[in-house]
């Protein structure tokens, strides 16, 4: 069943008074408040269908509906308002930004210091650690005739191994001049330093060997790469869900306060998101984010994308003055640090990320990784 303008105007009626009061929402409010000239007994009729159609939900306690995982969706993609943030606020947050656009890592833990105020919700953010990983050499090994495992040795012996889909052919003297071409290119450079690099423009004149095998690569190293990021996390606005009737409860407003305080699993979600203005809702998010709502946007250092920015709180928040603040925000940073002029291309989002079951080959001289290390292939060797 379709849903009508009638049912629509109803359920997004619904979702905006539930989103500002969090009370469940019943007919004889609703008719209230719609200027649509209909009768609280047609309202509950409606209302019933957006049930059975998985749009509501009925809570025991309660005759009032309120908005399910599935309405939430709808609205974001379909109902949100992106509104432009007020000048007077514009002007607040870039005088505050001002205060401490020297260092990165200091205007970056003050934005989220910025986007808990704004918004009383949980905030973070993250950006690379300064002692963050250094490549040491890459490495493509062959699986079938479109995909290959690319390898990534980090200096302190991190191993990443990820099967990419290719859009082209490729031989053998592709990769292996691949191997070389990018080691060369990248040995030394952190992570984050080659994400902030013009990656194709390095393989001009390799262009005619190579052909198409650096763009079929280039998103999958990408998103190889930002999975490796050693990153700082910050976070600020840990007292804003007491605030909250969703937390008013002890034993739930603890449970949160675990889920974030485990930082290790919430940064590697983080580092994972899709790029640009991204919300997920619900059972959206991992199991044990399921009663919750993030919404994350990118920020860039010289065009390039470095790290990210976002809330986490419960699923009833307002998605559009939020999403609205993140994304000045964002954009604020990304202008302070925008160094060389605005990059030539667009971010590609490659599809989710996808690691390789295969062992690294064995280092040719013999010898075995010892126990709970991977064992690590030889280093491509380049020609200068």
């Amino acid at each position: 069943m379709e849903l009508s303008e009638r049912k629509l105007k109803i359920l997004q009626a619904i979702i905006a008074d539930f989103i500002a009061s969090g009370e469940p929402v019943g007919s004889r409010t609703l008719s209230k408040r719609l200027d649509m000239n209909i009768s609280p007994a047609t309202i509950r009729n409606e209302m019933a269908d957006l049930e059975e159609m998985g749009y509501l939900t009925h809570p025991h306690t309660s005759a009032g509906r309120v908005p399910s995982d599935m309405a939430y969706r709808l609205y974001v993609d379909q109902m949100m308002q992106h509104s432009e943030l007020p000048e007077a606020e514009k002007e607040a947050i870039s005088q505050k930004m001002a205060d401490s656009a020297v260092e990165l890592d200091k205007t970056i833990e003050h934005a989220a210091e910025i986007l808990s105020e704004m918004t009383n919700m949980m905030s973070f953010a993250i950006t690379p650690k300064a002692d963050e990983r250094k490549i040491r050499y890459i490495n493509f090994l062959p699986v079938d005739e479109r995909t290959v495992v690319l390898m990534i040795v980090a200096e302190d012996g991190k191993v990443s191994n990820t099967a990419i889909k290719l859009t082209c052919d490729y031989n053998e003297d592709n990769l292996e001049l691949m191997s070389k071409v990018m080691t060369h290119n990248f040995k030394g450079h952190t992570v984050s330093q080659v994400l902030t690099m013009d990656i194709i423009d390095m393989f001009e004149n390799d262009i005619y060997a190579l052909g198409n095998l650096p763009g079929s690569v280039m998103p999958g190293f990408m998103k190889t790469l930002e999975s490796m990021l050693n990153v700082e996390l910050y976070m600020d606005g840990y007292t804003n869900i007491f605030d909250l009737p969703e937390y008013s409860d002890v034993n739930k407003a603890r449970s949160f306060l675990q889920l974030v305080e485990n930082k290790d699993e919430f940064t590697q979600v983080l580092v994972n998101r899709d790029s640009g203005l991204v919300v997920t809702i619900g059972d959206e998010n991992s199991p044990d984010m399921k009663d919750c709502s993030l919404i994350t946007a990118d920020y860039k250092v010289n065009g390039k994308l470095v790290g990210k920015l976002g809330v986490i709180g419960p699923k009833r928040m307002k998605y559009g003055e939020i999403s609205s603040v993140i994304k000045y925000l964002t954009d604020n940073i990304s202008k302070t640090f925008q160094i060389e002029g605005p990059a030539d291309s667009e971010d590609t989002d490659s599809g989710p990320h996808e690691t390789a079951d295969i062992a690294a080959a064995e280092p040719e001289g013999g010898g075995s990784s010892g126990p709970g290390e991977e064992n690590t292939p030889k280093e491509p060797k380049v020609n200068e």
